[in-house]
């Protein structure tokens, strides 16, 4: 598959221009195997993260279809709200968030900072709720009472996790196949796996443009049977969208996301702790410091179908660490 397939789809140039892949030696000799990263951290726009992808695409459905206003939803510190925020600013739209507190902390770092001081820059308009149970009804009924206020507005789903925003990761993946030819020979990817359209759309790039890559979606927010359905069906909606089929072969791990979503724990701390240290490269307590520590672990008990080459997806997500000092 080329990006011919994706051309049909209209998007919006946010990105610009290929995310780096980088070979990282100091945690490659620490770990005993070869390491590498997509830098999706470094998207140029909010401090960057995988949801610019995403919202290439789905910003580019909401102004064709004439829409004044985003509206989406998602923790307090969530880095999708964020960057659909930046995004409105961008384009000059009005933005409207639901947001949840998940942990259901008081703590004023994760309340004020972080992602959430960014959406107060961004001139979001937030609006909260007890808990996001059934966020594509709540999201129609903020969308629905817009609407009679005279807005126009498009709804962004939770993470951008729509098979058109999960395109997004398709061409991820036929960008990562084309720096693998140059870089290394990628036995395995590993990728935190949330709302499930940055792990769908890897699934289908991968499989077609690098069949027999290993790719394993790291569960941050649930167990790998709750998971695979909501993977599964993305998968396949977006593989219907590109007029191809794909496998349901889906990897999950999920031993590295407790107590809960959006809850750091001992192992994604010491990750994030290595890889700065390391690497000087930063991670994230909720997404990337789970999948890394899941990395970390996979390695240490061979769980990798091979020893050869690992890429690691880094989604972004560091303006969290300034939510949760000082647990991390």
């Amino acid at each position: 598959m080329s990006l011919q397939n994706l051309t049909r789809f209209p998007r919006l140039e946010l990105i610009g221009a290929p995310t780096a892949l980088e070979y990282l030696p100091r945690l490659s000799d620490h770990l005993g195997r070869e390491i590498f990263i997509k830098r999706d951290d470094t998207t140029p726009l909010a401090m960057g993260g995988n949801k610019l992808r995403k919202l290439e695409f789905l910003a580019a459905e909401a102004l064709r279809e004439g829409a004044d206003t985003l509206v989406t939803a998602g923790a307090i510190q969530s880095n999708h709200v964020r960057q659909t925020a930046a995004v409105a600013a961008k384009l000059g739209l009005h933005c409207v968030a639901l947001l949840e507190n998940p942990i259901g902390t008081q703590a004023e770092n994760y309340l004020t900072n972080g992602n959430r001081l960014l959406l107060d820059l961004f001139n979001v308009q937030v609006e909260m709720c007890a808990a996001l149970d059934a966020p594509d009804a709540q999201l129609a009924e903020i969308a629905e009472r817009l609407e009679a206020q005279g807005f126009r507005p498009y709804v962004v789903p939770v993470g951008g996790s729509n098979a058109l925003g999960a395109l997004g990761y398709v061409e991820s993946a036929l960008e990562i196949a084309g720096q693998c030819d140059e870089a290394a020979r990628i036995s395995s990817v590993i990728v935190a796996s949330g709302s499930a359209g940055t792990h769908a759309g890897l699934a289908v790039g991968l499989e077609l443009a690098m069949p027999g890559t290993e790719l394993i979606g790291v569960t941050v927010s649930r167990t790998a049977e709750q998971q695979r359905p909501k993977v599964v069906k993305l998968q396949h909606d977006v593989a219907t969208l590109l007029d191809t089929q794909v496998s349901d072969d889906i990897l999950l791990w999920d031993d590295y996301f407790a107590p809960e979503y959006g809850m750091p724990n001992q192992a994604g701390n010491d990750a994030v702790k290595l890889v700065a240290e390391l690497e000087g490269i930063l991670l994230d307590p909720v997404y990337t410091g789970k999948a890394m520590a899941g990395l970390i672990d996979g390695i240490n008990q061979k769980r990798f179908k091979d020893e050869g080459p690992v890429l690691f997806i880094h989604t972004g997500g560091a303006p969290a660490l300034f939510a949760y000092h000082p647990h991390v």
